[in-house]
């Protein structure tokens, strides 16, 4: 028994307790590497090593099961990969937690400390879209490197001149403004509406610590007002008619699609121009690429071929209303390839792609993975996300 040491004595060397030990023991990560005569486990000093392994893992957030199959399980696990997607995945949390914090402080502040409950679901409501969709632009971000930024492909698109009266609808975090600031021209004047309690509030902030660097005579004022509310409306019509309005990302979450346009249409000037997204969350060029590789493996594509004909379906009501308000419909796409050369970003990306059918991605992950991972031993995966807008006039 030299140098052998009981469950009691490792533990208090690795300063833990004898359960915790028994624990570890039961889930397969730290045997025994002999026994006594009376049957008790003992342990040696590259016993202690695993245990003060394990112990580190636990503390900076690894679970028992990580921990037995990423490393203790396996000697030739990369470290350095491992403890990266760790923090990866400890980044990921804490940016969830930030945002929870972030809504709730916003629900007190916008409700001077009695929030209302329905008050609080329409501000969580507002504020989840907007981060969903920041958090959208962030996975764009590391996967379009290389490319000009996505709102900058969109401010450069509106061909904003100087002396426009500009309305954008659902600002939010209105980045199509803030990475474009320096150049807005001069005596152009933005309005933005959104709901209080949004990523409004934080660019309403921005604004007004930013607007010494505007060009001369340029403006943008921020309006805590819902846009589905008639009063909205007539504070927007006291301002007349404006030149361009712009109504990005808002379309899908509106309680009346058909009453917004007839309202927008109404204040555009007679040569100005609106600007709508309302194509749904996954581009038609990004399905029409998943139905070519399913295609191509044999694979079963028919579930990418019904989102796309819900696409369609969507498309073409919204289509039929805008001809009711607006005489000219031009479409501006604006191609945004993402590339990736890992499978699990791939999967990530082609989830939202199977919005409606979820069932089918999980039933057949292994196959998807399979044709991806063929996919990228040829080479990275360049997938279109082309993002398409229409141009309206009168």
């Amino acid at each position: 028994m030299n140098n052998k040491m009981t469950s009691g004595e490792i533990a208090k060397k690795a300063g833990i307790s004898q359960k915790a030990v028994r624990l570890y023991d039961e889930k397969g990560l730290l045997k025994p590497s002999d026994y006594s005569e009376g049957n008790y486990r003992l342990y040696d000093n590259e016993s202690l090593l695993v245990l003060e392994k394990i112990i580190a893992l636990k503390q900076i957030g690894f679970s028992l099961e990580e921990i037995r199959d990423s490393l203790v399980g396996s000697k030739n696990t990369n470290i350095l990969e491992t403890l990266q997607e760790q923090i990866n995945m400890m980044e990921a949390k804490r940016y969830e937690l930030e945002k929870a914090i972030t809504r709730m402080k916003a629900v007190i502040a916008r409700s001077n400390g009695e929030p209302d409950w329905d008050d609080v679901a329409e501000v969580l409501k507002s504020m989840q879209q907007d981060q969903d969709r920041d958090a959208g632009h962030f996975f764009a971000l590391d996967h379009t490197k290389g490319e000009l930024d996505w709102y900058v492909k969109i401010y450069n698109s509106l061909n904003v001149k100087e002396g426009e009266k500009i309305l954008d609808l659902g600002c939010g975090y209105a980045k199509a403004w803030r990475n474009n600031w320096k150049d807005i021209p001069e005596n152009v004047n933005i309005y933005g509406y959104d709901l209080a309690g949004s990523w409004a509030d934080d660019f309403a902030k921005f604004v007004e610590d930013n607007k010494g660097d505007l060009a001369d005579g340029t403006s943008i004022d921020v309006f805590f007002e819902d846009v589905d509310e008639d009063s909205t409306w007539e504070h927007i019509r006291k301002d007349e008619k404006y030149s361009m309005i712009i109504a990005h990302y808002i379309y899908d979450v509106l309680k009346d699609g058909e009453t917004f346009l007839a309202n927008a249409a109404a204040v555009l000037a007679d040569d100005g121009v609106m600007s709508l997204n309302a194509f749904g969350t996954v581009p038609k060029a990004h399905l029409e690429y998943w139905i070519d590789m399913f295609d191509e493996f044999g694979m079963d594509s028919t579930p990418f071929k019904e989102e796309l004909d819900e696409y369609y379906a969507k498309r073409d009501k919204c289509l039929d209303i805008l001809k009711k308000y607006f005489n000219k419909i031009d479409t501006v796409v604006l191609p945004s390839p993402f590339t990736f050369d890992k499978a699990e970003d791939v999967i990530k990306d082609l989830i939202p792609c199977l919005k409606n059918h979820a069932g089918f991605l999980e039933t057949n992950r292994n196959k998807i993975m399979d044709c991806i991972e063929q996919q990228l031993q040829k080479g990275d995966m360049v997938i279109p996300h082309d993002g398409s807008f229409w141009r309206l006039g009168k």
